[in-house]
């Protein structure tokens, strides 16, 4: 038999906070470890390095720890200039995209988030795909 809910249990049940994956996983903390980690891989990659020659490290990662923290169900606080913007003209290809994606995958494949999360947050990062590749999504 079904145990129907008052429309105030109801109610309360909608409103109880969610746990989010950035709550889930340790908050800010976990996820600048999870940036860390992840800027090790690509910045290990000799395809990938080159377009960071020439960042402000400490910086970009602060701002991918907000954009992280974001995908994860965190709060948004970034407010840094557009991605369109900021990688516009880095002759960033689909290849270069990719690659940037295979190592987020597996640099997420080591924190506690589950397969279905991981998947989502990939999938918020490939709705960015057309502002990074400068709209065109090949190389060259």
């Amino acid at each position: 038999m079904l145990e129907r809910r008052t429309a105030k249990e109801a109610h309360h049940a909608m409103n109880e906070p969610r746990t989010t994956p950035f709550e889930r996983i340790g908050g800010a903390d976990t996820v600048a470890s999870l940036v860390d980690a992840f800027y090790d891989r690509v910045l290990a990659d000799p395809d990938l390095a080159p377009f960071f020659e020439h960042a402000d490290l400490p910086k970009l990662l602060e701002m991918e720890r907000l954009v992280f923290s974001m995908a994860l169900g965190g709060p948004d606080g970034y407010v840094g200039r557009s991605l369109a913007h900021a990688h516009r003209g880095r002759g960033i290809g689909r290849e270069h995209f990719q690659k940037f994606v295979d190592h987020l995958f597996e640099t997420l494949e080591e924190f506690e988030l589950t397969e279905t999360e991981r998947h989502d947050m990939i999938a918020r990062i490939n709705t960015y795909s057309s502002d990074i590749l400068g709209g065109y999504g090949v190389s060259g």
